[in-house]
């Protein structure tokens, strides 16, 4: 055997043995005392009769807090004197751990009692798992991620946080308030946001430090741990704060943030939207496109003019389809998108890929929006169209049309309760959602018919083929028991975005195919 070999085996052998020292406690040992915490500090700006995170955790107003609210805790759960860091994990052996492990076996007691044994292998979802950390101002921060849902369901977890400073200073810590912003749709795992808010200011002096997370089980999953994850989640470099971005006029206007995007998309309903919305939010407007498999070849062709001027970011997530949760992890996704430009953007847009924001004739978005500036969020209301209703002058020319110039049916039922896109001041939330946020600070509105709306193609992002499948020669009718009526409010501004594109990006995407 070589040097190596009895050094690896050593090292295999030691580990065995601290694993079965876990292991092998008592079977009549309860789970570790759980001690009081003192309150945590509270956020940087009052959240009146904010409800945030699980039913356990209330923030309500209060008079004589000096921030506007008490904490209703039911318990504050220690941080464990045992702690796991998973700053950097390295696969190990495990058949070989096991082997060298043996399990507890049943046993036969006095009085002829048979005691059985359970010895449990694996795990079956993460802790926690991270997909951003940023700041929301000198003393609070948002760590975005995963965990596993039945941990959130059925135990309690907790969450600290510490800021290691690079200078030397004392660690600071903070009790860090968990937010659960997927309304229960999670699968596997749910959305996490964790917000941690120190008493003072961190990294004043700009000399560096790190935020870590401690992420505690707090006995779920086996009663008998009360096992923690130290995460670093954010590391900051000597000398690259900067402060008055907190204050400052936000780089852009009007910035969406897009869901993951999937599948097989069709690349040139994805040309006609971006061209849409750059002429629509205008020179200070950004579009973050989250690519979780749906930017293929032909859709990165027509992003692309728009990603050399400026206008379009694109971050690949298909890394985390890892992670089964909600609908290729949409939740988590917007709400890393929220706090990564919080401070980038006055206003925060969230819709698909196949609706398009429209305001009324001598209306803009800007008179829109300054009308309401005084409300935190407000919601859109929806125009849904036909994907297959097509007008019968159109006839061999549909190919020819772009999709909201020949989709001109819209569906006008009446009496029922359609789904709502949103946008907010991004400065005013701590955590978000699909159709709106239940977690900020401000007022919301509903009550924004006639002032702005958008049309929704439902699904002809997906639909490859010619999306028109009947041609009608009527302005009312009758399909698949829906009333439609004619609208060509969007078909007749569909020559004004075509040469807009033509005059930004010349004429490089002339031949797209669906």
């Amino acid at each position: 055997m070589s040097n190596g070999q009895r050094e690896r085996e050593e090292a295999l052998r030691g580990r065995a043995r601290k694993l079965r020292s876990r292991t092998e406690t008592s079977p009549h040992n309860s789970p570790p005392p759980l001690r009081r915490r003192h309150a945590p500090p509270v956020p940087p700006f009052p959240l009146h009769h904010l409800r945030v995170g699980s039913p356990r955790l209330h923030l309500e107003g209060h008079p004589n807090s000096p921030h506007g609210f008490q904490h209703n805790h039911k318990r504050h759960v220690s941080i464990p004197t045992r702690r796991i860091t998973i700053l950097h994990s390295t696969p190990v052996a495990a058949s070989a751990v096991t082997a060298a492990v043996s399990a507890p076996s049943e046993q036969v007691l006095a009085g002829g009692i048979i005691k059985r044994a359970f010895n449990p292998y694996g795990s079956a979802a993460y802790s926690f798992v991270t997909m951003g950390a940023y700041r929301g101002g000198l003393n609070t921060f948002a760590v975005v991620g995963l965990a596993s849902k039945p941990l959130h369901v059925y135990a309690k977890p907790a969450y600290e946080c510490a800021w290691l400073s690079l200078a030397g200073e004392k660690i600071s810590s903070a009790a860090g308030y968990k937010i659960l912003p997927d309304w229960g749709y999670g699968r596997v795992y749910t959305v996490v946001i964790v917000n941690c808010t120190f008493p003072v200011p961190l990294n004043a002096d700009n000399s560096g430090g790190k935020l870590l997370l401690y992420a505690s089980t707090s006995g779920g999953g086996d009663a008998s741990f009360n096992t923690t994850d130290t995460i670093e989640a954010l590391a900051e470099q000597p000398g690259t704060l900067d402060t008055a971005l907190f204050t400052s006029r936000p780089k852009y206007d009007y910035l969406y943030c897009g869901s993951s995007l999937y599948g097989n998309l069709n690349a040139q309903r994805v040309r006609e939207w971006i061209a849409y919305h750059v002429k629509f939010f205008g020179p200070r407007s950004h579009f973050v496109i989250h690519d979780a498999g749906g930017v293929h070849a032909q859709v990165l062709e027509v992003l692309r003019p728009w990603m050399e001027l400026g206008y379009v970011t694109v971050q690949d997530i298909r890394d985390q389809e890892r992670f089964d949760g909600y609908y290729h992890n949409q939740f988590m996704v917007v709400n890393d998108c929220l706090h990564r430009y919080k401070f980038m953007a006055k206003w925060m847009f969230f819709f698909d890929v196949d609706e398009y924001i429209y305001v009324p004739p001598k209306s803009t978005i800007k008179s829109v929006l300054d009308s309401l500036s005084d409300y935190s969020q407000f919601t859109i209301e929806q125009m849904p169209m036909s994907s297959k209703l097509c007008l019968s002058a159109d006839y061999g020319k549909t190919y020819r049309k772009w999709g909201f110039e020949k989709l001109v049916y819209r569906d006008s039922k009446k009496g029922i309760r359609r789904d709502r896109k949103y946008a907010v001041q991004p400065r005013s939330l701590y955590a978000t959602g699909v159709h709106m946020s239940q977690n900020l600070a401000g007022k919301t509105t509903h009550k924004t018919e006639g002032k702005i709306m958008y049309y929704h193609y439902h699904g002809t992002i997906a639909e490859r083929r010619e999306s028109c499948k009947m041609l009608i020669n009527s302005t009312e009718l009758t399909y698949d028991k829906t009333p439609y009526v004619l609208d060509t409010t969007m078909r007749d501004i569909a020559g004004v975005i075509k040469k807009f594109e033509l005059k930004m990006i010349g004429n490089r995407l002339q031949k797209t195919r669906q």
